[in-house]
Formats: C-alpha cells, structure tokens, sequence
C-alpha cells in the first residue's frame, strides 16, 4: 500500500508538471511610455496576436518616456520572474543595454520593438524605417515650401534612437535635395505636451521668418500644432504619428502632413516574432514596417483609414 500511495504520489506531480508546460507561455511587452495613443495601438495588436498565440501578455511600462531607470527596473521584475520572453521598446539605446544582456545569459528571448539598441544579443527587431521615414518628411517639406524657406524641428529626446532616426532622415534628405532650405534651429520637447509647446512658442519668436515646423513624434507635433494655432501662424507643420487632435489639425489644415506609422501592425508582428522564437523557429532579425505620407487628400483612402483607425476597443476592453 505505502509502495502504491507512492506511485499514485509521483503521478499527480507528473500530471501537474505536464499541465503546467501546457499552459500559456507568459511574455512580459514593455513600451516607452503609456500617455500617448501610439502605445495603446502598439497594445492592441499584441493582444490580438497574443490571442491567436495563446500568449498570456503582461504588459507595463514607465509612465514618462524619459524614465529609462523605471524601465531597467520593469525589465529586471520580468527576468526575476522567469518571463518565457520579453518584449521591449527601449528608451535609451544605451541605458538599456545592460539589461537587455542580462536577459539573454538568462536565456530569456528578448524582442526589441519601435527603437533599436547598442547590442546583438536580441532575438529580432520590429520597427518602422524611421531614418526613411524622415527622409519621407523631408520630401513633403520640400513640395510644401518649393524647395527654399526656413525651417525649425520640434525633436523629441536625445538618446532615443528611433525619434534620432527620423530627425538625421529628415536632416540629410533636406541637405541633399533642398540646399535653398535652411534648418535654423532643433530643439527637444522630451515626448511631453507642454514642453513640446514651449520649446515650439520659443521658436516662433526666436525666427518670426520661420516657414515651417518638422515634429519628430506624437508630443512634438501636438506641441507645435498648439503653438502655431494659439498664434494664429501661417508657418506650415508636417508632423509625424496620428491622434484624434492631429487628425482635426489636418482636417482643419493647421498641419499640412503627418508621417503615421502602424503602431498596430508593430505590435502584432513583436508577438508574432515572440511566439515563433518560442516554437522553435527563428524570426527574421530586422524587420522593417515601412510608414505613409497622410494629407487631406488622401486622408479617406481605405489603407490609409484603415492604419489610422484600429479597433482599439475590441482589444484593450
């Protein structure tokens, strides 16, 4: 009998082990921030591929964008408790390094979203080609100004690598292909509204001749939008991302143009790239989501609508 209660014992731990290994792998997705619509996008596409994965998604990340610290610390809670794999959009391209490599001594897949970093030891990249995408700002600032004026940049944060990105683009392109524009000044908003504004106030005053704005991210474009409509200004603004308050700003054609990415798509395809590391598979190591130019004019097309507008509800509800 006591030989039997034993074996009968080993069975029930055998029977919890293999029911615990057929559970939902647990993934641990860290955005740069929360505030702005860009990350509850980003979100919703990994909840759907989470679903269709059977992925259990814990999702958490700093408040500010600027906390690289706060994100050190959220990462390491995820090592600490033996995530199957992490997902991370770094704040810094540096500040997260550490991190980043010691979770793969843990043997913990890490797949790095929205903004590259200083390291190899990831499992793949999913990001918009943001230096293309500036360059794509670039074009449109060309057309709108005939190729000569004077423009300033509302940028974002030093250290971010994808916000850099867009800003060297947008840079280079108008040296190469407008040497009559001249970028007079470059000034960070730090992905805060207010500061955005300020710093965007600043320069409206600093160049009364200024003709146009290029705004790097989200903040900055609501930040520059804001300052020129306070002013009733005619200087022209191509933003970058969308939300409700950008998308009326381009109805209204307080912005000229906005590069929008697909936050949704960036987040769904992160998930995918987890789930087939975690199957045994090898996902491709970059993977580039290419933006669009959004108008007035095309502001209604089906593809364009259909990027601007997902179906946050049926995935964060």
């Amino acid at each position: 009998m006591v030989r039997r209660s034993c074996w009968l014992a080993l069975l029930v731990l055998l029977v919890a082990a293999g029911c615990n290994r057929g559970g939902a792998r647990r993934v641990g997705m860290v955005p740069k921030g929360r505030a702005h619509i860009f990350w509850q996008s980003v979100h919703a596409g990994a909840v759907k591929a989470a679903r269709e994965k059977k992925i259990d998604l814990i999702w958490n990340g700093p408040t500010a964008e600027t906390d690289f610290t706060g994100e050190v610390q959220i990462v390491d809670s995820m090592i600490n408790q033996h995530m199957d794999a992490i997902a991370l959009a770094p704040v810094d391209r540096k500040a997260l390094v550490s991190v980043v490599e010691r979770a793969a001594t843990m043997h913990i897949p890490l797949v790095i979203f929205d903004s590259p970093i200083d390291t190899g030891d990831i499992t793949a990249q999913v990001a918009t080609d943001n230096y293309h995408a500036g360059a794509l700002a670039a074009e449109r600032m060309i057309k709108v100004l005939n190729g000569k004026g004077k423009v300033a940049i509302v940028a974002v944060q030093a250290g971010a690598a994808s916000t850099m990105a867009r800003e060297k683009g947008f840079e280079d392109a108008i040296l190469a292909n407008a040497p009559s524009i001249q970028i007079v000044d470059k000034r960070y908003g730090n992905s805060d509204f207010a500061q955005a504004l300020a710093v965007s106030e600043n320069m409206l005053t600093a160049y009364p001749e200024l003709d146009a704005f290029f705004a790097s991210n989200e903040s900055s474009a609501v930040g520059a939008a804001q300052a020129l409509e306070s002013r009733h200004s005619k200087v022209k603004l191509v933003g970058f991302d969308s939300s409700p308050a950008l998308l009326e700003g381009l109805k209204s054609g307080a912005i000229d143009s906005l590069v929008v990415q697909d936050p949704f798509r960036m987040g769904y395809d992160t998930v995918i790239a987890v789930a087939e590391k975690l199957d045994g598979g090898t996902p491709r190591k970059i993977q580039n989501i290419e933006p669009i130019v959004v108008t007035r004019e095309n502001l209604d097309d089906s593809a364009v609508h259909e990027r601007l507008f997902p179906d946050l509800d049926k995935y964060l509800h």
